[in-house]
């Protein structure tokens, strides 16, 4: 069963996730804080950055977590089990350009 050995909290509400199998995944997760009791990791970045792994999943501080399938697969693990998550690259600042002089 594949399941989250690290989070790093990224800009934007995303997740970098290391898995159990050595794969890395990023994900954002911003629409799956609904509803009041996610409301301080919507509005509060601190608190956000505040994710640990605990149990194979991502939790906060208050009890809180999200299912750690929606967070690898985006949704229920898939019947194969040989499939791999689809890893996801964003650029949070553009390339410096060198100066030639």
């Amino acid at each position: 069963m594949l399941r989250i050995r690290s989070v790093e909290p990224l800009d934007d509400h995303w997740i970098r996730l290391r898995l159990t199998n050595g794969d890395v995944v990023e994900r954002n997760v911003r629409d799956l804080l609904h509803g009041p009791v996610f409301e301080p990791l919507r509005t509060d970045y601190r608190a956000f950055q505040r994710a640990r792994v605990r149990w194979g999943t991502v939790v906060w501080p208050g009890r809180l977590d999200l299912d750690p399938d929606v967070l690898i697969w985006n949704g229920p693990a898939p019947a194969d089990p040989t499939v791999q998550p689809q890893p996801r690259l964003t650029l949070r600042r553009p390339l410096a350009v060198a100066e030639v002089g």
